[in-house]
């Protein structure tokens, strides 16, 4: 909910061309966690641009995120989890919706 928003397409297009579910989520999380990595390098790089009360937060979620889904995901049935990131995705595509109605 906080983050590019990319998660869940990228998770639900895979599943739709064939992806087993847990891989999605698997690679989906991977690529997420690369992409804070590139992000706490950038924070590094240019320290006159960075808020430094972010990067913490930014670092912890990487380096917890992607054990916990990998763990979840490997213990979830593949039908269960089809429905799951099917109904998160619409949840947080309706919260999208309301949000930009307001």
């Amino acid at each position: 909910m906080s983050g590019g928003g990319y998660g869940p397409v990228v998770t639900g297009g895979q599943i739709l061309s064939g992806i087993k579910g847990n891989n999605a989520v698997g690679i989906t999380s991977l690529a997420e966690g690369l992409t804070c990595v590139v992000g706490v390098i950038i924070f590094i790089v240019s320290p006159e641009t960075v808020n430094w009360g972010l990067a913490p937060s930014l670092i912890i979620g990487a380096l917890f995120s992607v054990p916990f889904s990998a763990l979840v995901v490997k213990r979830m049935p593949t039908k269960t989890l089809k429905i799951v990131i099917g109904l998160i995705t619409l949840i947080l595509g309706l919260i999208t919706l309301i949000k930009l109605s307001l």
